[in-house]
């Protein structure tokens, strides 16, 4: 079995030693590895582009400052993106402390089919918009990212439960916003 190809896991493993002895290529390896998932994770919780990459450099370098403490047979990303989850989170409470009165004109709003009409992504904003920073997370992670219940709960440092039950509430919550949509277009 000595000519098998190492798994991604046993790669990623490779790169978090290496990094972990000082081999900044590593570490880069790994940046370029998780930076697409990193930024999901981020884009779920914050409501801008700008947000959510400062959330995921923010997490990268903290990942990096830390990443003597990481144990390498955990797994890298799952640890990563908890520690971006929570540079997202740290960015919209520092947000919402500086100017408590004004939100974004914008929301991360991954349901951007060309087909749905300016009324129906207006209402959607606005219904995401309403949710807690805590729902809105869990129910783009959970509906758009895919991420399980006990992943989600991991990565915004809750149980899984309070993610199961943030999902349900929040459904809720969008459904009832959006309720007789299809009549008034």
């Amino acid at each position: 079995m000595s000519d098998a190809e190492p798994t991604d896991r046993e790669r990623e493993h490779a790169l978090v030693v290496a990094a972990q002895r000082g081999e900044s290529e590593s570490f880069a390896a790994l940046v370029r590895l998780h930076q697409r998932r990193a930024y999901a994770v981020a884009r779920s919780i914050v409501l801008t582009h700008e947000d959510a990459e400062d959330a995921v450099q923010e997490g990268f370098l903290h990942a990096y400052r830390a990443l003597h403490r990481f144990l390498p047979d955990q797994a890298f990303g799952a640890w990563l993106h908890r520690i971006v989850a929570n540079a997202a989170l740290d960015i919209t409470r520092r947000k919402k402390v500086r100017d408590a009165d004004t939100l974004a004109d914008t929301v991360a709003s991954p349901f951007r089919d060309p087909a749905e009409s300016d009324e129906l992504k207006r209402r959607l904003s606005v219904a995401l918009e309403s949710l807690g920073d805590r729902q809105r997370s869990v129910i783009v992670l959970h509906d758009v990212e895919g991420y399980k219940h006990a992943e989600i709960g991991r990565m915004l440092g809750i149980p899984e439960g309070t993610a199961r039950s943030d999902l349900h509430h929040a459904r809720a919550r969008l459904r009832q916003a959006l309720s007789g949509i299809r009549s008034q277009l």
